[in-house]
């Protein structure tokens, strides 16, 4: 038995999907001061893979993609720890 025939029974379960860009810690009093329009330094470049996590876990890595006036994320590789 595959894979994923072993878990064909849970194919309807629904999962949280988060596509992450970055993450930062910021004081309080920096979160105050932000308006609209503010910008965020952030740690990546533009261009770099984005983290992709399934139920608070990393799985996947990916790039942002638009299609026609939608924004998507497609699927670079997968998180396989051996």
């Amino acid at each position: 038995m595959t894979p994923l025939e072993e878990v064909a029974h849970c194919g309807n379960v629904p999962m949280d999907v988060i596509a992450e860009l970055d993450r930062k810690t910021m004081s309080i009093r920096e979160i105050l001061s932000l308006d609209k329009g503010s910008v965020i330094k952030m740690t990546r470049s533009a261009g770099e893979n984005i983290d992709i996590f399934v139920s608070d876990a990393l799985v996947a890595f990916g790039e942002i993609v638009i299609i026609e006036s939608t924004i998507g994320v497609r699927i670079t590789d997968f998180n396989v720890e051996e």
